[in-house]
């Protein structure tokens, strides 16, 4: 009863890996509420305060129809769901595997799968809320129709890989700065309000602005979005390669941090902290 059961090959192993990831992303969903459904439904609610709020406020700045020829609130979902993917995250990346973490010196859990269970979890959440919303707006209140939705689903998967390579250098960074890594981490979410450029469009701004919101691979992903889902619009000023060798230039760092950090931790570094 007491004798730990081993892997004899690699195939092994790597489904015992893949079921351990499956159990800790289930966790991972049902650990916030006592109800699945209910963790499910504070996920779409939180959407729907964000659309609701981003409405509000393009409202009271006068603004009542969609700087793209098409529906306004379908414009302002599309950059609302990739904000919320790659915020959410990050901070679940972020908080996944901690260094003090005493499971992660227990086999066979390790840091790898916790980080993983940690974005799977959030990419389930959103990608449910988001399907979720837009057939209850396509079906009670108005028709929609998205020109490319394969392609938009593929630009939120790769907002929400950005967000985990993002969220990996914050985790990395956390057992050297215990007390600045996640305050770090809040504050990178709060510019992204801003920075992330959902409530613009970028073929109707001007070079300054473009170079004040450009960096941010989260406002390219946003516009060619939103050029895969209206048949009338088509970016100018981003593209998706921009933010993909971003992605892989930041997965680099991360796990080169990663591996200098898991090298050089010990037991007793963490203590008193």
């Amino acid at each position: 009863m007491f004798v730990q059961r081993r892997n004899r090959n690699m195939i092994e192993a790597g489904f015992s890996t893949l079921a351990l990831i499956y159990h800790v992303t289930v966790n991972n969903l049902r650990k916030g509420q006592r109800n699945a459904l209910v963790g499910l439904l504070m996920t779409i609610v939180q959407s729907m305060m964000m659309i609701a709020g981003l409405l509000m406020l393009f409202w009271v700045l006068g603004v009542r129809r969609s700087p793209i020829r098409g529906d306004f609130l379908l414009f302002i979902m599309s950059g609302i769901f990739l904000f919320m993917t790659q915020t959410q995250t990050i901070g679940a990346v972020a908080g996944a595997g901690n260094p003090a973490n005493q499971m992660n010196r227990h086999g066979p859990m390790n840091p790898l799968v916790m980080i993983a269970a940690s974005a799977l979890a959030t990419l389930y959440k959103q990608t449910f809320s988001a399907f979720v919303i837009l057939t209850a707006y396509h079906f009670f209140i108005n028709p929609i129709e998205i020109e490319n939705p394969v392609a938009c689903y593929g630009v939120l998967l790769l907002a929400w890989f950005s967000g985990c390579c993002i969220g990996l250098i914050f985790l990395a960074l956390r057992a050297w700065w215990p007390q600045g890594a996640p305050v770090a981490t809040t504050f990178y979410q709060r510019i992204n309000m801003v920075f992330s450029g959902k409530m613009f469009v970028a073929n109707a701004l001007s070079t300054a602005m473009l170079h004040s919101f450009g960096w941010n691979p989260l406002f390219h992903l946003i516009d060619q979005m939103r050029g895969f889902a209206f048949i009338n619009y088509s970016p100018r000023n981003t593209s998706l390669e921009y933010p993909l060798y971003c992605t892989v230039a930041l997965l680099m760092i991360g796990l080169m941090i990663e591996f200098v950090t898991r090298k050089s931790l010990s037991i007793s570094s963490m203590a008193g902290r």
